[in-house]
């Protein structure tokens, strides 16, 4: 959860936390030198209370509102490459990732604007990590201490705010019902209740008898991932869908 999240950068220890301010001023021509830099670096544990206290500000008025839409976004791209990493395996995974990304003779390479670098995994694994702020760029976490990353724009970014009532067609609305037809028509990636309530302004119970309607007439399937159950179309939801 967030709580926890920010529970660990509000424990950071001072040692770290300058380790992690030098790295990240230094990124910036001149920022290590600034009044601002220097009061950072003064202190540190100091600059920990302040970020972590941004943060719970950015988190509470830009990201909490719409998180049930942002999370079934990236739960559902996870579901995506977790399939496509079992059929194509992890060099062509990457490639279609982003085509910021190539893997060869054992190498990853990360396009960006950084130039190149390169870190020895030793074995610890690599995380991907899907995001709804990054795009185009891909990000490479690398620095020790911490995991491994690459940080790559989520599917579906580009409909994430459209209105699955919006693409509903009328003939559809007709044969279910416009509430259901709009519950089947917004699954455009697996998604949970929760997520799709929000999205179309539904009551949960309203969407979940909805989704059972449509799972018990082979239209849906259902899979638990995590903390909750997710639905997508079946062939015949999505012939449907998009008719």
């Amino acid at each position: 959860t967030f709580a926890e999240e920010i529970a660990l950068v509000r424990s950071t220890p001072p040692e770290a936390a300058l380790r992690d301010l030098s790295l990240a001023l230094a990124e910036t021509p001149g920022a290590s030198g600034s009044d601002a830099g220097r009061a950072m670096l003064a202190d540190p544990a100091r600059t920990v209370r302040e970020v972590a206290g941004l943060l719970e500000q950015v988190w509470e008025r830009l990201v909490e509102p719409d998180w049930p839409r942002l999370r079934a976004l990236l739960e559902a791209d996870i579901a995506y490459h977790s399939r496509r990493l079992a059929e194509v395996g992890f060099g062509r995974l990457l490639g279609e990732l982003s085509p910021r990304l190539a893997w060869a003779d054992s190498t990853l390479t990360v396009g960006g604007k950084r130039g190149a670098w390169q870190r020895d995994l030793g074995g610890r694994g690599l995380v991907l990590m899907p995001s709804v702020f990054t795009w185009p760029d891909v990000i490479g976490g690398h620095e020790q201490p911490w995991q491994p990353a690459v940080i790559y724009p989520a599917r579906g970014i580009g409909g994430l705010w459209t209105e699955a009532a919006d693409r509903t067609p009328d003939a559809l609305a007709r044969l279910l019902g416009r509430a259901r037809a709009d519950v089947l028509c917004a699954l455009d990636e697996p998604a949970g209740t929760t997520a799709l309530a929000h999205r179309l302004g539904l009551a949960p119970s309203s969407v979940s008898a909805h989704l059972a309607v449509l799972r018990d007439a082979g239209l849906l399937t259902s899979r638990r991932h995590s903390h909750q159950v997710l639905y997508e179309r079946t062939p015949l939801g999505i012939a449907l869908a998009v008719s």
